[in-house]
């Protein structure tokens, strides 16, 4: 009987470490009230740890962020890509290339977002400056970027549609995998670009987004991966953070702050973007801003 008790004990134990050690975590919850945002860190990729990573800036040109010019006097750049990225496919690098030889001649580089066209998926996540804002539900995830309400929508828990037609974010589907928020994205129009040095990609494009909270939920990091044959030579992956703003737990201090267009942490504000009928105040070489020639509805 000591024995058996004593084995008993040990399995009692064992069990139960087991049993915590199984125990799944909690789905994240991005929005615990609805004023809590996420603002990315920048408008380009992080690089992963190892292995193929995103396109970068061009080696050896100087690089200007907007906080450098508004806080240094530095001159505005606009960036360009590095057309040395291994992951380039050739076609794609000439297409870059035109980009880069139009800013290097002197010309313009604005981003299609700056005049109010959708970035795309997976270029969503270079949203810079101001928050973006999520609506969750059994059976749908909502990504609301507050400068002009561009949308994204996950549904969950289905797969993806059997034809899906192109679209500006592609056809997302989505499930939890404890506290991640898996993405998978397919359907992308060609029209959006990767980034925002205008790296292009095929109508094979196809990313898997992986949402999670870090630093006691006050960090939210995205791993990014990517796969398109048609436009990459191997697939890649890039990471993305963004920090969390709320009332009294971070709050705009100075002006040109990360929320952008408002002083203070809180809900989503209305913003217009395309109702503007100069178009970026007028900038040479910016694109047109989106007009429709049929109603919607």
């Amino acid at each position: 009987m000591k024995t058996f008790g004593a084995a008993w004990i040990a399995g009692g134990v064992f069990l139960s470490v087991a049993a915590a050690v199984a125990a799944p975590a909690a789905p994240p919850e991005f929005a615990p009230n609805p004023s809590i945002g996420w603002v990315a860190s920048g408008a380009r990729y992080l690089n992963p740890p190892s292995g193929p990573g995103p396109v970068g800036p061009a080696r050896g040109r100087r690089q200007a962020a907007n906080n450098d010019v508004r806080e240094q006097g530095a001159q505005a750049l606009f960036a360009i890509g590095d057309l040395e990225a291994p992951i380039l496919q050739p076609w794609a690098r000439d297409q870059m290339k035109m980009r880069n030889d139009r800013i290097l001649a002197g010309g313009t580089g604005f981003s299609r977002q700056a005049s109010c066209w959708p970035i795309g998926t997976p270029g969503f996540l270079l949203y810079p400056v101001q928050p973006v804002y999520f609506i969750q539900s059994p059976k749908e995830v909502v990504m609301v970027w507050q400068a002009d309400h561009m949308i994204r929508r996950v549904f969950m828990n289905v797969p993806h549609s059997p034809n899906p037609k192109p679209s500006w974010f592609g056809e997302s589907v989505g499930h939890y995998e404890g506290d991640t928020l898996v993405v998978d994205t397919i359907a992308i129009s060609t029209r959006t670009f990767v980034d925002n040095f205008e790296t292009p990609h095929s109508e094979k494009l196809h990313t898997i987004e992986r949402f999670h909270m870090t630093d006691g939920g006050m960090v939210m990091q995205v791993d990014l991966h990517v796969e398109d044959e048609g436009a990459f030579t191997t697939p890649w992956n890039a990471i993305q953070r963004y920090k969390r703003v709320e009332p009294g737990v971070f709050e705009a201090k100075v002006e040109n702050n990360l929320l952008g267009s408002t002083a203070e942490a809180g809900p989503i504000l209305e913003s217009s973007c395309a109702e503007n009928p100069n178009g970026l105040f007028g900038a040479v070489g910016a694109a047109p801003l989106p007009q429709t020639q049929i109603p919607d509805f």
